[in-house]
């Protein structure tokens, strides 16, 4: 019985050293992919393309975001695309975003992240328009690409005044 109970032991031992460095190596090769969506991602923002930022979500109705402007949730991606479309409008000169902070877990079909994204342009009537955001992202490979499924997008509010935080530091 002692023997039986050494030998599952060491078995358990072995296939989570075995199983645990494969899924280290998964995640490795999967946490580079995202990473290049995000690059991706960034550079079609600063481009104001929402075609190419689109290619970086899901398509059709199982996309769900929760972004910082009404209305309280984007169900689709041409819901979403539309929104994109707005926001790129109303930046009259060149867009600069700046993404830091950015933390993944991944598996081999699905994985989440969060960053910090930092967006400035010009309006049309000179201002600037200048904010930082907190970005959750839930992400699923789909035919070997990853693709972003769910996003949430938010900013520290004071409850005592009920204003948002769009500069918000650490």
């Amino acid at each position: 019985m002692k023997n039986i109970a050494g030998i599952s032991i060491a078995l358990g031992v072995a296939l989570t050293i075995c199983c645990g460095a494969t899924l280290v190596y998964a995640g490795a090769a999967d946490e580079a992919e995202i990473k290049a969506l995000e690059a991706r991602l960034v550079k079609a923002i600063e481009a104001k393309d929402a075609d190419a930022i689109m290619t970086n979500y899901v398509t059709g109705d199982s996309l769900i975001v929760f972004d910082v402007v009404p209305p309280r949730q984007y169900v689709g991606s041409e819901a979403y695309k539309k929104d994109w479309k707005e926001f790129l409008a109303s930046c009259a000169g060149p867009l600069r975003v700046e993404l830091t902070d950015l933390s993944l877990v991944t598996d081999d079909k699905i994985g989440y992240g969060h960053n910090i994204q930092r967006f400035s342009c010009k309006t049309a009537n000179g201002a600037m328009q200048d904010f930082t955001i907190r970005v959750t992202d839930g992400y699923e490979k789909r035919d070997g690409k990853w693709l972003i499924a769910h996003e949430h997008v938010s900013v520290p509010v004071n409850l005592t005044t009920s204003k948002a935080d769009l500069s918000s530091k650490p």
